[in-house]
């Protein structure tokens, strides 16, 4: 497992943004990284994630267009940035990191990932 520390959420209004950050001690246990999201009464889903090894990425389909996935390998470092955000897009996120390669059938599987951070809380308003 690798420690992971979540930063940059906060509070905006609808139509607003957000970047949010992810440091992880190291990545070279790490093949997949994403972020997930759970907000009051409901059950945490997979929002993103990106190969760690290559920059192939995948999305939620309520984000896609919205939200962006990316690293910088030199910082150790996975970002989503978040653009026109929405009310429902309001709640605890997650990242999390999972050691083998993720694919566009697994990356939502929490089970992949053997590494989750505290989570960083979003506030959308309206």
């Amino acid at each position: 497992q690798v420690h992971l520390e979540e930063s940059g959420g906060g509070s905006v209004q609808a139509g607003g943004s957000l970047r949010l950050s992810c440091a992880a001690e190291y990545t070279y246990t790490s093949n997949c990284w994403g972020w997930f999201r759970q907000a009051p009464g409901k059950a945490r889903e997979g929002v993103a994630a990106i190969y760690v090894g290559g920059d192939s990425t995948y999305y939620a389909d309520t984000v896609k267009g919205r939200f962006t996935i990316s690293q910088d390998k030199a910082k150790n470092t996975m970002y989503l940035q978040m653009n026109s955000l929405k009310t429902e897009d309001a709640a605890m996120y997650y990242c999390a990191a999972a050691p083998l390669r993720c694919t566009s059938g697994t990356w939502r599987e929490e089970h992949e990932y053997n590494s989750w951070g505290q989570g960083t809380q979003v506030t959308v308003s309206s």
